[in-house]
């Protein structure tokens, strides 16, 4: 009856404790940074100042 870790229990330390797959706080971390920096990318590119093209003058 030997199963994948079925009774140990993981101790995680430093980044590992926040972003792991064992976990169902772990993965709900991952999707919420996910999502952060998809939405930072988004806001970057459309609050980025549009560049100045020079007025053609005409002669």
């Amino acid at each position: 009856m030997a199963g994948h870790d079925s009774g140990t229990q993981h101790m995680f330390t430093a980044i590992q404790k926040y972003f792991s797959s064992y976990t169902i706080t772990g993965r709900r971390n991952y999707v919420i940074a996910t999502y952060a920096s998809i939405a930072k990318v988004i806001l970057y590119f459309k609050l980025k100042p549009k560049k100045q093209t020079p007025a053609a003058t005409e002669k």
